[in-house]
């Protein structure tokens, strides 16, 4: 992808309110394996989700995106500093920051021209770190309507990058000192609403939403509420996480 596909600044401030966020138990592994870093790059940080959790080990974080209603919605911090740019070019100069991360979004980039800049930003022994997270599991019976609305209501509005995430970027060639990631998964008590809410920050869901003219997660809802019966209880909700993660010559 050479240019930018805005695919989700027009649910900018459900995606603030929606989207889950990243464990503190990943920043902390991050911070070990770069110790004494001063300078991050979260890349494609949307309202600022990975930006926030690095701001506590690190000096300064650059947060950028591409879109600019994203970033209107992003969460303000003292040494969290937002830009608008473009995952391939940034504006950082070459061997200036110690830790670059991308939360659910290397998949929209143009990888190689992505991984070129961050070879050049990174200083040596830096750490690159890229991760996504699959479909989200609460209960089995709620799984098989969210797992339906995901394979079958949505497969001809996904666009053809989201298989990357569907392999866990597996499929990705990177071109880094490959670290181990330990198992890890976001895991948030949500609502019935929060849940739906959450469905609709996905992208296919705005695709065929527009496509037909109407909220394709109604049907998901009115398919969940009799196994999730009252809308304000919460219910555990995991969404496991895949990592890339490696060091720079």
């Amino acid at each position: 992808m050479s240019a930018f596909a805005d695919r989700f600044s027009r649910q900018a401030a459900a995606y603030a309110s929606f989207r889950p966020r990243y464990p503190d138990a990943l920043f902390t592994w991050l911070a070990s394996l770069a110790p004494g870093a001063v300078r991050a790059w979260d890349c494609a940080t949307g309202n600022g989700q990975a930006a926030t959790g690095l701001a506590s080990r690190v000096d300064w974080v650059l947060a950028t995106d591409a879109s600019a209603p994203q970033l209107a919605h992003a969460q303000r911090l003292p040494n969290v500093h937002y830009l608008r740019m473009t995952a391939e070019a940034a504006a950082l100069a070459s061997g200036s920051v110690d830790v670059v991360t991308v939360a659910q979004a290397l998949h929209w980039f143009d990888i190689p021209r992505f991984f070129a800049e961050v070879q050049r930003v990174l200083r040596p022994g830096g750490i690159v770190a890229a991760w996504c997270y699959s479909l989200i599991r609460i209960a089995p019976a709620i799984d098989r309507v969210i797992d339906h609305y995901y394979f079958e209501t949505l497969r001809h509005a996904w666009a053809p990058e989201r298989m990357l995430v569907d392999h866990g970027y597996r499929d990705v060639s990177f071109p880094f000192a490959e670290i181990a990631a330990p198992a890890m998964s976001i895991v948030a008590s949500l609502t019935r609403d929060q849940v739906i809410g959450y469905l609709r920050t996905w992208s296919a869901t705005r695709v065929l939403q527009e496509r037909e003219g109407r909220d394709p997660v109604l049907d998901v809802a009115q398919a969940i509420a009799p196994v999730w019966p009252e809308a304000h209880a919460q219910l555990d909700v995991r969404w496991p996480l895949s990592f890339r993660v490696g060091r720079a010559a």
